[in-house]
Order: structure tokens, then C-alpha cells, then sequence
């Protein structure tokens, strides 16, 4: 596919750095993902050797686990809503004091997670608490003021994530280490979840996009009652869970979820438009998603893997692609440029691809482990990857188009 010129288009205006992070939720919380998710599981591997310097009761794989849903993607969800979200209902967005304060409360929540310190785990909860608290409430504040119910599905999401943290902090204070690792399965399951709806709502725009650039028309209309098919269905999984159903039960129910996932990536089969990287990296998350919950729900039926492996697939492959993909699309269009990625984003892509494939596949004894240490190499991917998609963006930070500030 052709892409944009490097830089911004010539109708943007520059603002000032200091403006800029606070302008806006992606121009902050983006690159604190990005950083995040590029650092933390490299230092966990190649650095520590899946240990932490001050890990105690609980287990650095828990640890690993929390960074990682509540540190990485929980950045990425902080800048996601407070962009989308006041788009989706005509509101002002949050900016200056209201950014600094969600992003000062998600850094304190990684003071213990960093060193694996339990002596700053109370303070860490409270931490990431009020952030997910402070989230939620903002949504349902605006729901109410707007008198709509688009964000509703976000808000329970959101809710059942802040649910779910809670409890693996707390089970990681009484040194709960099986329980804390039970409740951060969950987490990153109703992250799969709020994957959904995101794809759901960008999926659509963007594939009128490309195939109508002009956007006169609408070409891309999916079937309603399939664009939530996926989060319905894992919402149904996770319940069954918790009301203590079989593993033979639950685990027909995730290949259902997982089939709800690969229903949304055939719906980027638009014909030979498909080749276009903002499409293809949308059906790819969608499926890493759907094979990794499906893999899940195979364990369960006693596929001769375990349930690590397919969990890694669906929350690296889906999530690592989806939170790319919202990264790239997002980042273009509120800066002011057209869609059309450089290479360092495209190679991202498939970097984040291969890393996952790496760490799951050996260990599901589907190709063969691959040399070097254990997991470095999937490791060193997944850092370039969220690297180059960070070095690609940067230029671009302090940029918008003209009209944006009326927002």
C-alpha cells in the first residue's frame, strides 16, 4: 500500500511539547504504554531472568502478569476513552490537570510492579484503584449529562476490570499467590473483552475509510447483531467461570467466544483491499483473539497443552496488534494525517506477530523452541515492535489539524 508522507500534512499546526501531552489522551498515555510494554517484560527476561529484585511471596510471573494488564494496556485504555470517548458523544475532552492526574496515579500504581516490592503494594492498589475508579465515574458522568447510552458497555467493562484488580491485589497483600494469578486471568479475559467493543467501533470507520476515501458513501455496513458478538460471548465464558461450571463446559463456551472473534476478522475479507496494513492488522488482532481463546477453551477439553500458552497468543497476539492498531490509527488521525502507515509501524506489526507466535507456539509443541535463552527472542520482538511504533509517532506528537482545537 502507498503511505503518507512522513511528518505531518502541511494543513497541521505545531503546539508546544508541554501543550501538547496534556492536549490530548493519546499524546500522553500512548508512548506511556508504548514505553511500558517495551520495557517491562524485556528487563522481566533478559535482565532478571524471569525473577525480580525484590520479589518475596508472590510469584514474578504474577507480578509480570499485573504490569502488564494494569501497567502496559492500562495505559493504552486511560488514552483510548478520554480520546474516543468525548468524540462518540459530542463532549469536551479532558485535558491539562485531569491528564497529569490520571497519569500521575497510573505511574504510582508501577512503583511496586517495577522491583516486584511488596512493601508498596498498598500504596500501588490505591493507586491503580483511583484510576480505574476515576475512569469509570468520568463515563458515567458524561453518559448522564448526554442523556446516552453509548458508553455503557464501556462502563460495565471498565467496572469489572476495577472488580477484578481489586481482588488480585488483595489476594497479592495476603500473599494469595494462586488467587492473585486467578483474579489477573480474569483481568486480562475482560481486557479481551473491551477489545471487542474497540474493534467494534473502529473497525467500521476505517474500512468505509479505505474503501471510500472520499467518504460519500459507506460501503462497510457489518450485520448489528454481530459487531458485539465476541465481548457478548466472553462475558458469557467469564460468568461461567465464576458460577463454577465444569472445565469441559467452560471450555466449549471459550472456542464460542473465540469463534466470536474470528467471525469479526472475516469481516475484513472487503476484496483486494484487504492487503491494506490498517485493515490487516485489524483482522489479526481480531484473530490472535479468536485462536488464543479457542486454544484455551481446547485445554480445557484436554488438548495436550496448557492454558499459558493460548492465553499468551490471545493477550499478546489480540491485544499486542489491537493496541498497536488503535495506537497507529488513532495517533494518524488526531495529529491530522491520512491513514497510510510508514514502515517502522508496519514492521511493528508483524514484530508483535512473530513474538507471539514465539511464545506460544513452542510451548503449545507446535514448532520447535526456537535458540537463545528461554523466551528472549519473543522478548527482543516485542520491545522493537512497541519501539518503532513509538520512534515513528514522536515526530508527530505536537501536531494536529487545523479545527481540532475546537474540541
Amino acid at each position: 500500500m502507498s503511505c503518507a508522507a512522513h511528518g505531518p500534512a502541511p494543513e497541521n499546526r505545531s503546539i508546544p511539547w508541554q501543550r501538547a501531552l496534556s492536549d490530548e489522551g493519546f499524546r500522553l498515555f500512548f508512548p506511556l504504554s508504548a514505553l511500558h510494554a517495551a520495557l517491562w517484560p524485556f528487563l522481566w527476561v533478559a535482565l532478571w531472568g524471569f525473577d525480580l529484585p525484590l520479589a518475596g511471596e508472590i510469584a514474578p510471573g504474577v507480578w509480570h502478569a499485573h504490569e502488564m494488564i494494569f501497567g502496559a494496556w492500562g495505559a493504552a485504555l486511560i488514552g483510548f476513552m478520554t480520546t474516543a470517548a468525548p468524540e462518540w458523544i459530542d463532549t469536551p475532552r479532558p485535558r491539562g490537570r485531569a491528564l497529569f492526574v490520571l497519569a500521575g496515579l497510573w505511574a504510582v500504581g508501577r512503583l511496586a510492579g517495577l522491583l516486584g516490592a511488596g512493601a508498596l503494594l498498598p500504596l500501588s492498589a490505591l493507586a491503580d484503584l483511583g484510576w480505574i475508579t476515576l475512569l469509570a465515574l468520568w463515563l458515567c458522568r458524561m453518559s448522564w449529562q448526554r442523556q446516552s447510552t453509548r458508553l455503557i458497555s464501556f462502563i460495565c467493562w471498565i467496572a469489572a476490570l476495577a472488580v477484578c484488580g481489586a481482588l488480585a491485589r488483595w489476594a497479592m497483600l495476603t500473599g494469595d499467590g494462586p488467587m492473585a494469578a486467578d483474579w489477573l486471568h480474569r483481568a486480562g479475559l475482560v481486557f479481551l473483552g473491551l477489545l471487542g467493543l474497540a474493534l467494534a467501533r473502529i473497525t467500521v470507520p476505517v474500512t468505509n475509510h479505505v474503501l471510500d476515501p472520499s467518504e460519500e458513501t459507506s460501503p462497510f455496513r457489518p450485520h448489528p447483531g454481530r459487531m458485539n458478538l465476541g465481548p457478548g460471548l466472553v462475558a458469557l465464558a467469564l460468568l461461567g467461570e465464576l458460577a463454577g461450571l465444569s472445565p469441559a463446559v467452560s471450555g466449549f463456551l471459550w472456542i464460542a467466544a473465540g469463534a466470536g472473534y474470528m467471525d469479526r476478522m472475516a469481516e475484513g475479507f472487503v476484496g483486494r483491499e484487504v492487503v491494506r496494513s490498517e485493515i490487516l492488522v485489524l483482522m489479526g488482532a481480531a484473530g490472535f483473539a479468536g485462536l488464543g481463546l479457542m486454544g484455551l477453551g481446547a485445554a480445557r477439553l484436554g488438548a495436550p497443552w496448557g492454558e499459558v500458552a493460548p492465553l499468551h497468543l490471545a493477550l499478546m497476539g489480540g491485544l499486542g496488534l489491537g493496541v498497536l492498531a488503535v495506537f497507529a490509527i488513532a495517533g494518524r488521525f488526531h495529529s491530522g494525517q491520512a491513514l497510510g502507515f510508514h514502515w517502522p509501524t508496519r514492521l511493528a506489526f508483524g514484530l508483535v506477530a512473530l513474538s507471539a507466535l514465539l511464545r506460544a507456539l513452542p510451548e503449545m509443541g507446535l514448532i520447535p523452541w526456537p535458540p537463545g535463552p528461554l523466551h528472549l527472542l519473543a522478548a527482543v520482538f516485542w520491545a522493537a515492535a512497541f519501539g518503532l511504533w513509538l520512534w515513528d509517532f514522536w515526530p508527530s506528537l505536537r501536531y494536529r489539524g487545523i479545527g481540532s482545537e475546537a474540541r
